[in-house]
């Protein structure tokens, strides 16, 4: 692997107060927590690879181990409801095997990665709670680099009354996807200065 990751992390509440339909896993509503959207390697112009080892499928015995972590920390939200083994096969196929890393070790990574940063924590502990509020998008981004040491990428979406409200984090891994590193470019995120920080 000679290019970073990024690490995406989403908060379900900006999933459910949308226009758009979203269903809860079969595991049932998931905690109050963020959750995994994808580690993705990037290359250094800031382009997404994908699907590079067309003869590396997903292999849900490979991650039998971490099935209750994945089901409480990478859960889907598409319906019908689903146990989450489409999702993580698309994930893998798609950019875990781009990452240069086996398939065990890329969603552990994924999972370590999640359980350290701790956004939920981060965030609480900086007075940023999911109350329906409206927050800084600065103070949230001062909250998770004062955690993680480097500007996080905050991307938004509008809730069902087109208030922009935090959706994703976005932070950026270093290529043996143990620790995080500064961002050689962060995507625009779509945030106004003030977010809402839906409840979930």
């Amino acid at each position: 692997l000679i290019s970073p990751c990024s690490l995406l992390m989403q908060w379900p509440g900006s999933y459910f107060d949308t226009k758009q339909i979203h269903c809860y896993p079969k595991t049932g509503k998931p905690a109050t927590e963020f959750m995994i959207q994808g580690l993705w390697p990037h290359n250094f112009d800031n382009t997404y690879p994908s699907n590079c080892s067309p003869h590396s499928p997903y292999n849900p015995s490979k991650i039998s181990d971490l099935l209750s972590r994945m089901q409480k920390s990478w859960p889907s939200f598409s319906c019908p409801s689903s146990n989450g083994s489409s999702l993580w096969s698309h994930e893998w196929e798609q950019y875990g095997t781009c990452s240069g890393l086996d398939q065990t070790r890329y969603f552990k990574s994924a999972l370590d990665l999640r359980d350290h940063i701790n956004l939920f924590h981060t965030l609480k502990n900086a007075g940023i709670k999911p109350d329906g509020k409206l927050y800084s998008t600065f103070s949230i981004s001062e909250a998770i680099r004062g955690v993680v040491g480097y500007i996080p990428g905050i991307m938004c979406n509008s809730d069902a009354s087109g208030i922009r409200q935090l959706h994703q984090i976005y932070i950026c891994i270093d290529p043996s996807a143990s620790k995080a590193i500064d961002c050689p470019g962060l995507p625009d995120g779509q945030c106004a200065s003030e977010i809402k920080f839906s409840s979930f």
